[in-house]
């Protein structure tokens, strides 16, 4: 299937499901699903890992970053260069995270051609910096250098004079946190 049959068959489901339509939402992440389980796969090869289960992680997370940022979506743009540029950076997080550098993932012509507006991702990071204002700051800091700067959490909870348990559960209670305010404030809402 090429880009613009993808875009033809995708963008109608997603707007549909933005809508309130749940099969629609269905159809639009079973679809998405498919086409960036083998961009996944196909980028991890070219960094010399092979572990499906690898994949299926990063895939994970995209779908989550997709469904939470469902709203920063620009209904002008297609479709699946925003799902692939979200791909695209949980797949760079990943390896930040794992320790390998991302500096040999090519970009390749389909990546490249798929790149979503600047205007996108400066309003999910405007969206996604008011969000971490309301968290406590300590949670705010454990966020940040675990999600953001690819710290592990025995470092950030280290540098936070916790232990990693309470580290993790303020990790995951803040991402809870963000995620209900990210929904209830809606897309470019003023805080």
């Amino acid at each position: 299937m090429s880009i613009d049959e993808l875009e033809t068959q995708l963008r109608p489901a997603f707007l549909a499901g933005l809508g309130g339509d749940a099969a629609a939402y269905r159809l639009f992440l079973e679809t998405i699903s498919l086409r960036l389980r083998g961009y996944l796969r196909s980028q991890l090869a070219r960094v010399g890992r092979h572990e499906a289960s690898e994949a299926e992680d990063v895939l994970q997370e995209t779908l989550l970053a997709l469904h939470l940022s469902r709203h920063t979506y620009e209904p002008a743009s297609p479709v699946t260069a925003w799902a692939h540029a979200i791909a695209r950076y949980k797949l760079i997080d990943h390896l930040r995270r794992s320790g390998r550098h991302a500096a040999n993932l090519p970009i390749d012509e389909e990546a490249y051609q798929l790149a979503a507006p600047d205007t996108v991702a400066s309003d999910a990071r405007l969206d996604l910096s008011r969000a971490m204002q309301a968290l406590p700051e300590r949670t705010r800091t454990l966020i940040d250098r675990v999600k953001v700067q690819g710290c592990t959490i025995a470092e950030a909870a280290g540098a936070a004079g916790m232990t990693e348990t309470a580290a993790k559960v303020a990790i995951h209670r803040g991402l809870h946190a963000l995620a209900r305010i990210l929904t209830k404030r809606g897309p470019r809402a003023e805080p």
